[in-house]
């Protein structure tokens, strides 16, 4: 005989267990539950090969792609020999117009 004080605990245990049984098979499902195609396969192997190439496509196309995007910097040839000017027109240069380059900012 089980005390009063478990009986209720045991009670709720034993609900408890025998509702977690999962269902008999079949039962809710239809007969193709579970089986898959072989067109399911096909799809699957077409979508792995369409990633494969386009991350092969990508690759090549970011190998091309430079590592910065700024225009490059002119650097003004500089003359060999101390006290010989530079070539005229360029910034600094003695008896050429001495411009500074605009900013992009403004």
């Amino acid at each position: 005989m089980i005390p009063a004080a478990l009986a209720s605990p045991v009670a709720t245990l034993a609900v408890i267990v025998t509702q977690a049984q999962p269902p008999a098979p079949g039962s809710d499902r239809g007969e193709e539950f579970g089986k898959t195609s072989p067109i399911a396969l096909v799809v699957i192997l077409l979508l792995a090969l369409a990633t494969v190439v386009l991350i092969r496509s990508m690759t090549k196309r970011l190998r091309n792609v430079p590592a910065s995007f700024d225009p490059p910097e002119e650097v003004p040839p500089a003359s060999d020999t101390p006290g010989v000017p530079g070539p005229a027109g360029t910034p600094g240069a003695e008896g050429g117009p001495a411009r500074e380059r605009a900013s992009p900012d403004g």
